[in-house]
């Protein structure tokens, strides 16, 4: 039997009627009979173009307020019969079941009516059965039926049966299917993590996959699932790559920190902060975040706190750079930052971040709550004698913050508002410590009444004491380890300020 199939009949019942009239009216040219239902069946109608209403051929109303409509044999044994089956095909003519060759049907808008924040009752009822049914009945039977469940897919069908005269073929029918059992499968994983209230399970859909350049490297496949418009409005520039899609979050992360705070700039690369300062203008901010490590700023991505002005962006033009982030641009700002045609310009929106973090882990993944803990003067505890001065708490906070988002073992070194080195992603705290006074020393600035933050405890003091050396005069750490003690006693003996804030920042 040929794999080539005619429609010669259709279901159509859909809640979204945008581009559905042209289909209808080229099924129409073709003389297929078309079925349908409620405001479906009245739009086809209104279309001047003949519909068999579903009560009909069922002999049965739509009730329980919409609840059933197409729940009846009449109309599954018209989908799922396989017409190469003798049985099926007498069962067909015994019952007078009509034939359906293809099905298009779309879902109530679950996803949308949780997020409008509609009432329990009123998302329940968009709970769509009817339709569901429908879609997974034609899919299965992808041999003989087509199934079309997305308004996305109109265009392809229509196209198909204009080039085919009507006709689709094995291949046309299994891709469509595979479609419509994502939107299946998507459809009931909204619908479960809605009710869902167990933390052991875990569910994400995700469409619409963005192919990028590459992965992390040329030799590696990259896409990005997501809904980077929800997130940015991408203003100039090239496609954002895989690696500049990972310093973006960094970057996004980072800045979330600081986002209710005065005029803060910070420049990243590799995911973690190069540079980073709080100033009265955003200029100022800009260069001083610049001056920590101009080297490593080359090429990375670039994220203010406030609208961009004329003046920053006559600073930034000057570096190259992949990516500049800010929450606006004022006109005379864009047309300077956008003189670079391959430089990414980025408008971020005022939005909430996922509540989950997903990575893969061996066989499968690891979830985890977002580090909502942001270290406080509320929080820190003084645990030396000598306390750390005003400016001192301002600038602890402040490198507390930068280390939080920075790859672990990490030390950070800030002073008036400034990150002036850190020690990124080492394998000992010391090593991390000694990287990030090297990096001081390279660029010329002083450690002399700046501060340090650690993203875990000393097992040891010789962090503090290499840290005083260097001319660290107060410390923030999470506190915890049986040898806090030691650490303390040095920082007493040579009046060096430190303070606990009992919560620990890992970040691998």
């Amino acid at each position: 039997m040929s794999t080539t199939k005619k429609i010669n009949s259709a279901l159509i019942s859909v809640f979204y009627k945008d581009g559905l009239e042209d289909l209808v009216k080229k099924l129409h040219e073709q003389k297929v009979t078309i079925y349908s239902t409620g405001g479906t069946e009245k739009f086809i109608s209104e279309l001047g173009i003949p519909v068999v209403p579903v009560e009909e051929v069922t002999d049965y109303p739509s009730i329980l307020g919409g609840r059933v409509k197409t729940l009846h044999p009449k109309v599954f044994g018209g989908i799922l019969n396989r017409q190469d089956n003798e049985s099926d095909v007498a069962q067909m003519e015994a019952y007078a079941i009509p034939q359906l060759d293809l099905v298009i049907v779309d879902l109530y808008p679950f996803e949308k009516t949780v997020a409008s924040g509609a009432s329990e009752a009123d998302i329940v009822e968009k709970i769509d059965i009817g339709g569901i049914s429908l879609i997974r009945a034609a899919a299965k039977n992808f041999k003989d039926t087509v199934c079309i469940s997305s308004t996305q897919d109109y265009a392809e069908l229509l196209q198909l049966i204009t080039e085919q005269d009507g006709c689709t073929t094995l291949e046309d029918r299994k891709k469509f299917a595979a479609k419509s059992f994502h939107v299946s499968s998507n459809y009931d994983t909204a619908i479960f993590n809605y009710f869902n209230t167990e933390d052991t399970y875990y569910k994400e859909s995700k469409a619409d996959g963005q192919v990028l350049r590459y992965g992390e490297n040329p030799h590696q496949k990259g896409l990005f699932f997501g809904e980077f418009d929800a997130i940015f409005t991408k203003v100039h520039g090239k496609e954002l790559s895989y690696n500049n899609l990972l310093d973006v979050d960094a970057a996004v992360n980072m800045m979330e920190e600081f986002k209710n705070d005065g005029p803060t700039f910070a420049i990243l690369k590799h995911n973690n902060a190069c540079g980073l300062a709080s100033r009265p203008t955003l200029k100022e901010a800009y260069l001083d975040a610049l001056a920590a490590d101009p080297t490593s700023a080359f090429g990375g991505v670039l994220m203010g706190n406030k609208k961009m002005d004329l003046a920053t962006a006559e600073e930034v033009n000057k570096l190259f750079c992949e990516v500049v982030i800010a929450p606006g641009y004022d006109e005379d700002a864009l047309a300077v930052l956008t003189q670079k045609k391959n430089r990414i310009i980025l408008i971020k929106k005022d939005v909430e971040l996922p509540s989950k973090m997903v990575r893969t882990c061996l066989n499968g993944l690891l979830v985890q709550d977002r580090d909502n803990i942001t270290d406080s003067e509320e929080i820190i505890k003084t645990v030396t004698l000598t306390a750390p001065t005003e400016q001192e708490i301002k600038d602890l906070i402040f490198a507390s913050k930068i280390c939080k988002h920075t790859k672990s073992n990490t030390i950070v070194f800030a002073k008036d508002g400034q990150l002036i080195a850190s020690g990124t992603g080492q394998t000992s705290r010391v090593d991390a410590l000694m990287q990030a006074i090297e990096k001081a020393n390279t660029f010329g600035l002083s450690l002399k009444g700046a501060v340090m933050a650690s993203d875990a405890f000393f097992p040891f003091p010789d962090c503090v004491e290499l840290a005083d050396k260097a001319g660290i005069t107060a410390v923030i750490q999470p506190g915890g380890s049986i040898k806090d003690e030691l650490s303390i006693q040095y920082c007493n003996e040579n009046k060096v300020s430190m303070v606990f804030t009992g919560v620990r920042h890992f970040k691998h």
